[in-house]
């Protein structure tokens, strides 16, 4: 099997499993965000500055503006929440969305 044939079988299961945690609704800039913000996360629950996710490198190449529509997005959408008791501008990936 090529490597093109690989990449194929891998994108075609990655989408399968976005399919099934119902990620397939987001946009791309979404998506970067979202992954972002998962992957500066430890644990499911844990706080992360909206900068450090603006400055991943998933996230850093979009637009403020689609970036930050994206955000609310996300909030709106439920995947991500705003952190409790924290400052402003800190969000969490819902706890039961990080371990899906």
């Amino acid at each position: 099997m090529d490597k093109l044939n690989k990449i194929a079988q891998l994108r075609e299961l990655l989408h399968d499993m976005e399919r099934d945690v119902g990620l397939e609704r987001l946009s791309e800039a979404e998506w970067k965000v979202f992954l972002a913000a998962r992957h500066l996360t430890e644990a499911p629950g844990d706080v992360v500055e909206t900068d450090r996710i603006r400055n991943h490198r998933l996230a850093r190449s979009i637009a403020q503006a689609t970036y930050h529509r994206a955000l609310r997005a996300l909030v709106d959408m439920g995947l991500l929440e705003r952190a409790e008791g924290s400052k402003a501008k800190t969000y969490s990936v819902r706890a039961d969305m990080a371990g899906r």
